[in-house]
Protein backbone atom coordinates (compact mmCIF):
# COMPACT_ATOMS: atom_id res chain seq x y z
CA UNK A 1 0.00 0.00 0.00
CA UNK A 2 1.10 3.56 -0.42
CA UNK A 3 0.32 6.85 1.21
CA UNK A 4 -1.97 8.98 -0.38
CA UNK A 5 -1.05 11.27 -3.54
CA UNK A 6 -3.25 14.26 -5.41
CA UNK A 7 -4.38 12.04 -8.45
CA UNK A 8 -5.84 9.45 -5.80
CA UNK A 9 -9.84 8.52 -6.67
CA UNK A 10 -12.51 6.63 -4.80
CA UNK A 11 -13.13 4.86 -8.43
CA UNK A 12 -10.55 4.45 -10.70
CA UNK A 13 -10.85 5.25 -14.59
CA UNK A 14 -11.70 2.71 -16.63
CA UNK A 15 -10.37 3.89 -20.17
CA UNK A 16 -7.33 4.17 -21.43
CA UNK A 17 -5.61 7.70 -22.89
CA UNK A 18 -7.56 11.21 -23.46
CA UNK A 19 -10.75 10.00 -22.18
CA UNK A 20 -9.34 8.68 -19.20
CA UNK A 21 -7.73 12.07 -18.26
CA UNK A 22 -10.76 13.99 -18.56
CA UNK A 23 -12.25 11.49 -16.43
CA UNK A 24 -9.94 11.34 -14.06
CA UNK A 25 -9.91 15.14 -13.83
CA UNK A 26 -13.69 16.04 -13.52
CA UNK A 27 -14.14 13.11 -10.58
CA UNK A 28 -11.95 14.89 -8.88
CA UNK A 29 -13.52 17.80 -9.28
CA UNK A 30 -16.45 16.53 -8.36
CA UNK A 31 -15.12 14.87 -5.35
CA UNK A 32 -13.04 17.87 -4.30
CA UNK A 33 -16.35 20.19 -4.71
CA UNK A 34 -15.38 22.15 -7.21
CA UNK A 35 -17.93 20.71 -9.45
CA UNK A 36 -21.45 21.17 -7.53
CA UNK A 37 -23.82 18.61 -7.71
CA UNK A 38 -26.56 20.17 -10.70
CA UNK A 39 -23.26 21.64 -12.73
CA UNK A 40 -24.13 21.57 -16.15
CA UNK A 41 -21.19 19.54 -18.28
CA UNK A 42 -21.84 20.81 -21.46
CA UNK A 43 -19.78 19.34 -24.78
CA UNK A 44 -18.58 22.36 -26.23
CA UNK A 45 -17.16 23.85 -23.55
CA UNK A 46 -15.24 20.82 -22.17
CA UNK A 47 -14.12 20.18 -25.39
CA UNK A 48 -12.44 23.58 -25.73
CA UNK A 49 -11.25 23.84 -21.78
CA UNK A 50 -8.99 20.74 -22.34
CA UNK A 51 -8.75 20.94 -25.99
CA UNK A 52 -10.30 17.30 -26.89
CA UNK A 53 -12.33 16.15 -29.08
CA UNK A 54 -16.48 15.41 -28.53
CA UNK A 55 -15.39 11.85 -28.68
CA UNK A 56 -13.38 12.15 -26.21
CA UNK A 57 -15.75 14.38 -23.96
CA UNK A 58 -18.74 11.89 -24.42
CA UNK A 59 -16.85 8.58 -23.69
CA UNK A 60 -15.77 10.08 -20.55
CA UNK A 61 -18.95 11.49 -19.58
CA UNK A 62 -20.63 7.90 -19.89
CA UNK A 63 -18.03 6.66 -17.97
CA UNK A 64 -18.83 8.93 -15.27
CA UNK A 65 -22.36 8.31 -15.66
CA UNK A 66 -21.62 4.64 -14.97
CA UNK A 67 -20.12 5.80 -11.87
CA UNK A 68 -23.21 7.61 -10.51
CA UNK A 69 -21.13 10.66 -10.57
CA UNK A 70 -22.92 12.17 -13.77
CA UNK A 71 -26.30 12.29 -14.71
CA UNK A 72 -27.11 11.53 -18.86
CA UNK A 73 -30.67 13.36 -19.59
CA UNK A 74 -31.98 13.33 -22.94
CA UNK A 75 -32.13 16.29 -25.12
CA UNK A 76 -30.28 18.64 -22.13
CA UNK A 77 -26.31 17.18 -21.91
CA UNK A 78 -24.59 16.24 -19.01
CA UNK A 79 -24.94 17.01 -15.46
CA UNK A 80 -23.08 16.33 -12.01
CA UNK A 81 -25.37 13.85 -10.28
CA UNK A 82 -27.66 15.66 -7.66
CA UNK A 83 -28.85 13.02 -4.98
CA UNK A 84 -32.39 13.65 -4.11
CA UNK A 85 -33.31 13.24 0.21
CA UNK A 86 -34.02 10.21 0.25
CA UNK A 87 -31.04 8.74 -1.61
CA UNK A 88 -29.18 10.79 0.81
CA UNK A 89 -30.48 8.80 3.47
CA UNK A 90 -30.33 5.76 1.89
CA UNK A 91 -27.08 5.86 1.28
CA UNK A 92 -26.17 6.73 4.77
CA UNK A 93 -28.41 3.53 6.02
CA UNK A 94 -26.60 1.35 3.79
CA UNK A 95 -23.24 2.50 4.87
CA UNK A 96 -24.31 2.05 7.89
CA UNK A 97 -25.05 -1.60 7.71
CA UNK A 98 -21.97 -2.13 5.71
CA UNK A 99 -18.91 -0.42 7.14
CA UNK A 100 -18.97 -0.85 10.78
CA UNK A 101 -18.45 -4.86 10.09
CA UNK A 102 -15.95 -3.98 7.51
CA UNK A 103 -14.38 -1.71 10.12
CA UNK A 104 -14.07 -5.04 12.87
CA UNK A 105 -12.95 -7.31 10.22
CA UNK A 106 -9.85 -4.22 8.89
CA UNK A 107 -9.07 -4.48 12.68
CA UNK A 108 -8.60 -8.45 12.44
CA UNK A 109 -6.44 -8.16 9.24
CA UNK A 110 -4.59 -4.86 10.09
CA UNK A 111 -1.05 -5.15 9.25
CA UNK A 112 1.59 -2.21 9.99
CA UNK A 113 1.87 -1.45 6.38
CA UNK A 114 -1.99 -0.56 6.38
CA UNK A 115 -1.73 1.07 9.78
CA UNK A 116 0.67 4.05 8.34
CA UNK A 117 -1.47 4.38 5.16
CA UNK A 118 -4.25 5.03 7.15
CA UNK A 119 -2.41 7.64 9.53
CA UNK A 120 -0.79 9.26 6.77
CA UNK A 121 -4.56 10.02 4.98
CA UNK A 122 -5.08 11.55 8.61
CA UNK A 123 -1.89 13.96 8.42
CA UNK A 124 -2.79 14.79 4.41
CA UNK A 125 -6.85 15.70 5.57
CA UNK A 126 -5.87 17.87 8.59
CA UNK A 127 -2.99 19.31 6.26
CA UNK A 128 -5.83 20.01 3.64
CA UNK A 129 -8.02 21.23 6.09
CA UNK A 130 -4.95 23.70 7.18
CA UNK A 131 -4.56 24.76 3.78
CA UNK A 132 -8.21 25.88 3.53
CA UNK A 133 -8.93 23.11 1.20
CA UNK A 134 -12.19 21.30 2.33
CA UNK A 135 -13.08 19.88 -0.85
CA UNK A 136 -9.47 17.81 -1.19
CA UNK A 137 -10.36 17.29 3.01
CA UNK A 138 -13.61 15.36 1.91
CA UNK A 139 -11.75 13.25 -0.73
CA UNK A 140 -9.33 12.57 1.62
CA UNK A 141 -11.56 11.29 4.09
CA UNK A 142 -13.61 9.49 1.76
CA UNK A 143 -10.80 7.27 0.20
CA UNK A 144 -10.12 6.53 4.11
CA UNK A 145 -12.69 4.85 4.14
CA UNK A 146 -12.38 3.07 1.16
CA UNK A 147 -8.79 1.71 2.22
CA UNK A 148 -10.34 0.33 5.79
CA UNK A 149 -12.53 -1.77 3.09
CA UNK A 150 -10.17 -2.62 1.15
CA UNK A 151 -7.77 -3.61 4.41
CA UNK A 152 -10.64 -5.64 5.42
CA UNK A 153 -9.99 -7.66 1.64
CA UNK A 154 -13.84 -8.12 1.40
CA UNK A 155 -13.39 -7.20 -2.66
CA UNK A 156 -17.39 -7.81 -3.04
CA UNK A 157 -18.39 -5.51 -0.47
CA UNK A 158 -15.48 -3.23 -0.50
CA UNK A 159 -16.73 -2.22 -4.32
CA UNK A 160 -20.18 -1.61 -2.94
CA UNK A 161 -18.99 0.95 -0.09
CA UNK A 162 -16.33 2.62 -3.18
CA UNK A 163 -19.61 3.55 -4.97
CA UNK A 164 -21.47 4.42 -1.27
CA UNK A 165 -18.80 6.93 -0.50
CA UNK A 166 -18.56 8.54 -3.62
CA UNK A 167 -22.23 8.82 -3.42
CA UNK A 168 -22.02 10.84 0.06
CA UNK A 169 -19.24 13.31 -1.29
CA UNK A 170 -22.21 14.69 -3.53
CA UNK A 171 -24.59 14.09 -0.69
CA UNK A 172 -22.09 16.48 1.31
CA UNK A 173 -21.63 18.65 -0.88
CA UNK A 174 -25.31 19.24 -1.34
CA UNK A 175 -26.39 19.16 2.45
CA UNK A 176 -23.72 19.72 4.70
CA UNK A 177 -24.34 22.43 7.50
CA UNK A 178 -20.99 22.10 8.96
CA UNK A 179 -17.33 21.42 8.17
CA UNK A 180 -17.64 19.12 10.64
CA UNK A 181 -19.76 16.64 8.01
CA UNK A 182 -16.14 16.09 6.49
CA UNK A 183 -15.40 14.03 9.30
CA UNK A 184 -15.84 14.81 13.02
CA UNK A 185 -12.27 16.36 14.37
CA UNK A 186 -11.02 12.59 16.18
CA UNK A 187 -13.46 9.95 14.55
CA UNK A 188 -10.69 8.98 12.06
CA UNK A 189 -7.89 8.88 15.11
CA UNK A 190 -10.20 6.80 17.29
CA UNK A 191 -10.73 4.47 14.58
CA UNK A 192 -6.94 3.79 13.83
CA UNK A 193 -6.33 3.84 17.49
CA UNK A 194 -8.74 0.72 17.61
CA UNK A 195 -7.28 -0.69 14.33
CA UNK A 196 -3.75 0.15 16.18
CA UNK A 197 -4.70 -2.25 18.88
CA UNK A 198 -6.56 -4.62 16.87
CA UNK A 199 -10.07 -4.45 18.58
CA UNK A 200 -12.35 -5.41 16.12
CA UNK A 201 -15.41 -4.65 18.70
CA UNK A 202 -14.69 -1.04 19.36
CA UNK A 203 -13.74 -0.24 15.82
CA UNK A 204 -16.76 -1.19 14.78
CA UNK A 205 -19.08 0.70 17.53
CA UNK A 206 -16.70 3.79 16.54
CA UNK A 207 -17.40 3.28 12.96
CA UNK A 208 -21.21 3.34 13.67
CA UNK A 209 -21.27 6.24 15.36
CA UNK A 210 -19.14 7.89 13.37
CA UNK A 211 -21.36 7.37 10.54
CA UNK A 212 -24.25 8.81 12.40
CA UNK A 213 -22.18 11.89 12.70
CA UNK A 214 -21.90 12.48 9.39
CA UNK A 215 -25.92 11.85 8.84
CA UNK A 216 -26.40 14.38 11.68
CA UNK A 217 -23.95 17.23 10.08
CA UNK A 218 -26.12 17.44 7.24
CA UNK A 219 -29.43 19.86 6.35
CA UNK A 220 -31.58 17.59 4.53
CA UNK A 221 -33.56 20.70 3.67
CA UNK A 222 -30.88 23.05 1.91
CA UNK A 223 -30.07 22.52 -1.90
CA UNK A 224 -26.50 24.16 -3.09
CA UNK A 225 -26.63 26.01 -6.28
CA UNK A 226 -24.13 24.77 -9.07
CA UNK A 227 -21.61 27.41 -10.46
CA UNK A 228 -22.93 28.78 -13.61
CA UNK A 229 -19.11 28.72 -16.13
CA UNK A 230 -17.06 25.21 -16.04
CA UNK A 231 -13.80 27.25 -16.85
CA UNK A 232 -14.13 29.28 -13.51
CA UNK A 233 -13.56 25.61 -11.82
CA UNK A 234 -11.76 23.25 -14.13
CA UNK A 235 -7.71 24.02 -14.32
CA UNK A 236 -6.80 20.89 -16.98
Amino acid sequence: MTKPTESQDFIQPSLNGPSAKLEASLSLAIHEHRLLPGTKLGEDELCDIYSVSRTVVRTALQSLSHSQLVDLKRNRGAFVAQPTIREAREVFEARSLLEPRTAYSAAERMTDEALALLEAHIAAEHEALEAGKPGKALRLSGQFHVDISRIADQSTIAGFIERLVARSSLIIAIYWKRQSALCEKHAHHALVDAFRRRDGSDAEALMKSHLLDILTALDLRDISDPPSKLRDVLKP
